[in-house]
């Protein structure tokens, strides 16, 4: 659907700062005026660099997935490849590095299926999603100082369980697969996806 985005009703921001800034998270405070004249003094944006993830099938079939903790939520649980897009990097070979660090597969043919927002009213950033076809291990993991990633193979009726069962709760994880294996019912061979939503340009606070 055309204009289905679009920026109908945007606030005006009469003031902004900054109240705490690291490298991986932002967080500001705005005051703002609605269409209708109110205004809001204090309404806080969480500012986060974009993201990638990456659904990643051998040329067996089979689904690369990780296990790790997350402190979050104090769980250990499956999940795709995902990382951050650095500074003027080009999301895909963001997920293509992230991929190699990760898990040591590469290859294959890529491409973008979707791209998602965690929360659009505060946080301020995208994840790019990503279908990886035909990849090979090439390499062994890379990993920073603090990660500490399992990599399993598992088969596309293993990865549909987990779905099913409740047993991968990532939200930005979860959409791109389900999105998938919807457009694996729907057609037969490549999946091809509309490119006519155009998302808005993200602003900088």
């Amino acid at each position: 659907m055309k204009d289905a985005i679009n920026t109908e009703g945007k606030w005006e921001v009469l003031s902004s700062e900054h109240l705490f800034r690291r490298p991986w998270l932002t967080v500001r405070k705005d005051c703002v005026k609605l269409p209708t004249g109110q205004i809001n003094d204090e309404f806080y944006v969480l500012e986060y660099p974009d993201w990638v993830n990456v659904i990643a099938i051998t040329k067996d079939g089979d689904y690369v997935m990780e296990r790790q903790y997350r402190h979050g939520l104090g769980v250990t649980c499956y999940e795709i490849c995902a990382g951050v897009v650095e500074e003027g990097e080009p999301p895909l070979e963001a997920a293509k590095r992230e991929l190699l660090e990760e898990t040591g597969y590469a290859g294959g043919e890529w491409e973008e299926i979707m791209t998602v927002c965690g929360n659009s009213s505060t946080t301020n950033n995208y994840t790019h999603c990503f279908v990886a076809r035909g990849v090979e291990k090439v390499a062994g993991q890379h990993l920073d100082r603090t990660e500490d990633i399992k990599v399993e193979l598992l088969s596309r009726e293993q990865v549909k369980e987990l779905m099913d069962g409740n047993c991968l709760t990532q939200a930005l994880m979860l959409a791109p697969l389900w999105r998938h294996f919807a457009g694996e019912i729907r057609r037969s061979g490549e999946v091809q996806y509309s490119e006519e939503i155009k998302f808005p340009d993200k602003e900088e606070g």
